[in-house]
């Protein structure tokens, strides 16, 4: 026993030189990489001498061998990028790891890189997150720029257009969507009131935190939006599917907002990840409920009766040999297209939702004015219409405020270059990546002179109209190729959500309640915990 002992010891032992001895001949390779990376910050085969000669790589702060700038970020990594903007412009680079991206600031430089410029910035980085979530068959994430994403995109454009124009089944609404969406809010209002009721009964019998938590009520609503427009069903709240359909999707974002270090040092692709294993049976979870709904669409579909964007994906597929365009389409990217919509109409929505509140209780006189709108143009007699929105334009004012203060979407989706191209005279070689950062072009002190004060009346120009000059420079769409398909029907969400809530109630702060408007930097940035109480109007 002792001799198979002392065996084990040595080849345990054995294995662990061994372990370690591969753990720092690969530390000692990366380091080398890290400063060749400094040398030659940019893929030097993909652009000549010449081009170097020509334009010079844009500027940025020295990195540090093996972890590049990643220490010199902090964990509010949307501040850091928008102070080295004050030090190296609207366009510099950066090293997170051993991978160099471009940060790109500034509204005029942005939008030369992704209008004017379009297709050079409309790649997708070939980050490994991207590839073991989507594996290649996302619109959002992965699929790289060509003949086949653009068609993807125009299919998807369609079937959303056919949705939004098929007619309601007799509720008075002018489509789909807005008897969806005005139906939800009007429930949650009533879910709101009833947490309310049943709030004071536990104070009136003893102890309890004043006021009530809106999140769940504002999560279960858009979420039960999301599940009608992709799947053409509305679940009760305490649906156990329902509820994990949520849950899959909560946890997919906050994992993949934490990021991944495969994504910055390769090496780490070999190890095992926890986080990422997680995420991946979320994403292999939400699948399988994809693929049983869209299974059980394929066998109840009717052309003369779409349901939801899924029948309306079917319906451009069903007969791939007529509609060349959609013979381009695989099934797994009809699965992903529809997991697509699902993300894009979730999470943006509950934080602009989330923070829209925050600023109504903080600034009880904005929420005076928005009543008083809403009161002169709707009245008592019926609920809000997406018509509507045209005709009130201080609450659209306040909608973008609440875009562009919060900027709670403070970078798009990173973008990839697709080509050799020069930017503000400095020169950005192919496959480089490139992050867009939104939320310092909402701060820009010279486009708004006040950034930081919560003024909704800055939109509204002399005829108290809303002036599109300034809407179109909030920015958290993004813009480009790559802006999200969905921001006209988010607009019409958040409207309908919050007149609908403003129309039949008025929302107060808990007595004593600090509010807090700071957050936590991730891929949506949700403002942190408070309680409201409400108030019927009627």
């Amino acid at each position: 026993y002792r001799t198979h002992s002392v065996s084990h010891t040595k080849a345990t032992e054995d294995t662990a030189s061994i372990t370690v001895a591969l753990l720092l001949l690969t530390l000692l390779l990366m380091i080398l990489k890290a400063h060749k990376s400094h040398r030659y910050p940019f893929q030097l085969h993909h652009c000549s001498q010449l081009d170097y000669m020509k334009y010079p790589p844009p500027p940025g702060p020295t990195p540090w061998p093996l972890v590049g700038n990643l220490l010199q970020m902090g964990d509010q990594i949307h501040l850091s990028f928008t102070c080295l903007r004050q030090q190296y412009g609207d366009v510099f680079k950066m090293r997170l790891g051993s991978l160099t991206v471009v940060v790109l600031s500034g509204y005029t430089t942005i939008r030369q890189a992704l209008v004017r410029q379009g297709e050079a910035f409309a790649g997708r980085p070939d980050l490994f997150t991207f590839s073991a979530v989507a594996n290649g068959t996302s619109m959002t994430f992965s699929e790289k720029y060509g003949p086949a994403w653009m068609l993807h995109k125009k299919l998807c454009k369609n079937a959303l257009r056919s949705f939004s124009q098929t007619e309601p089944r007799g509720s008075g609404a002018t489509c789909l969507l807005e008897e969806h969406v005005c139906a939800e809010a009007a429930e949650m209002v009533e879910v709101i009131r009833g947490q309310a009721v049943k709030g004071k009964l536990k104070q009136e019998n003893g102890p309890d935190v004043a006021g009530i938590d809106p999140v769940m009520p504002i999560v279960t609503s858009v979420a039960n939006v999301v599940c009608a427009l992709c799947f053409g069903k509305r679940y009760d709240y305490n649906d156990k599917e329902f509820l994990t359909i949520v849950h899959i999707n909560n946890e997919v974002l906050r994992i993949f907002a934490a990021g991944n270090l495969a994504d910055f040092f390769p090496v780490f692709r070999y190890f095992p990840s926890p986080s990422l294993r997680k995420m991946v049976q979320h994403i292999r979870r939400m699948n399988t409920f994809m693929e049983t709904s869209i299974e059980e669409h394929i066998n109840t579909f009717d052309k003369n009766c779409i349901r939801d964007i899924t029948d309306a994906l079917i319906a451009l597929c069903e007969d791939r040999e007529e509609n060349k365009d959609a013979s381009m389409l695989s099934n797994s990217q009809v699965i992903h297209t529809v997991i697509d919509i699902f993300g894009a109409g979730f999470d943006t929505i509950i934080a602009g939702l989330q923070w829209s509140l925050l600023y109504l209780i903080k600034f009880p006189d904005i929420q005076e004015r928005i009543h008083q709108e809403i009161d002169d143009h709707i009245g008592t007699g019926r609920l809000p219409r997406f018509s509507d929105k045209p005709e009130m334009p201080f609450t659209e004012a306040f909608i973008y405020e609440v875009f562009r203060h919060a900027s709670y979407v403070p970078f798009t989706i990173p973008h990839c270059t697709t080509r050799n191209i020069t930017l503000n005279g400095y020169l950005i070689p192919k496959d480089t990546c490139v992050f867009i950062n939104q939320y310092q072009v909402n701060h820009d002190i010279d486009l708004w002179g006040d950034p930081d004060t919560f003024r909704p009346e800055r939109f509204l120009g002399s005829s108290g109209l809303l002036s599109k000059e300034l809407t179109e420079k909030v920015l958290i769409f993004g813009m480009g190729k790559r802006r999200c398909l969905g921001d006209g029907f988010a607009r019409l969400e958040m409207f309908i959500f919050l007149t609908t809530l403003l129309h039949g109630l008025q929302i107060q702060n808990v007595p004593g309640q600090e509010l807090d408007l700071s957050t936590d930097f991730g891929l949506t940035m949700k403002p942190r915990p408070y309680r409201i109480t409400i108030s019927s109007r009627f």
